[in-house]
């Protein structure tokens, strides 16, 4: 592991936690044992440290939902994959802070716009890929012919960031447990042909 390798894994879950701003230069060298000089000899300036540290955290939580959506077949499929990953989110991320795109683009939207346009792209390459499982599905036979993707991904990916942000603000995954199966019980069966 090199120094900026170091670095991140350090420091990528006290910005998850703190937040850009909560995220001072004394936290970063408590967490890292270095100097002010060190984490910037390997990283440009605290917003660079903080990009990098996003994306480490998506790369941690969200990148393998995206590579276990790949590997599976059918749209149904799919969309009960997203689910099933879900309820197991909250104890995958809960001593990293929380969602990273939920976390950065409350955090950040008004202070870092870099940052925040991350978290926005984040966001709809979720919706996109929703979209996509969704057409796929109508194309194929699985989904109802008239559904308008566009509107149940922003559905589904409204209800798991929402149940997310519950189950972090009191400490409760059966908010996202209780939500996925919401998304498979109502939300899937009604676009199921």
């Amino acid at each position: 592991m090199d120094t900026s390798e170091f670095i991140l894994d350090k420091v990528a879950p006290i910005f998850n936690k703190q937040g850009y701003v909560g995220t001072s230069l004394s936290d970063i060298t408590k967490a890292t044992g270095l100097t002010k000089g060190a984490i910037y000899c390997n990283f440009e300036n605290k917003e660079d440290l903080a990009l990098k540290s996003f994306q480490l955290n998506i790369n941690l939580a969200i990148i393998p939902l995206f590579k276990l959506i790949a590997t599976q077949e059918g749209s149904i499929n799919k969309l009960h994959t997203i689910t099933n990953y879900h309820r197991s989110y909250y104890d995958l991320v809960k001593d990293r802070g929380g969602c990273p795109m939920l976390r950065v683009g409350v955090d950040t939207k008004f202070i870092n716009p870099n940052l925040f346009e991350a978290a926005q792209k984040l966001s709809a390459k979720f919706i996109i890929g929703l979209t996509t499982i969704i057409n796929e599905g109508i194309v194929n036979n699985e989904i109802k012919e008239n559904i308008d993707s566009l509107k149940y991904a922003q559905i589904i990916l409204s209800l798991i960031e929402g149940s997310s942000l519950l189950a972090f603000t009191h400490n409760d995954k059966t908010y996202i447990n209780s939500t996925m199966d919401f998304i498979d019980e109502t939300i899937i069966s009604s676009i199921r042909k």
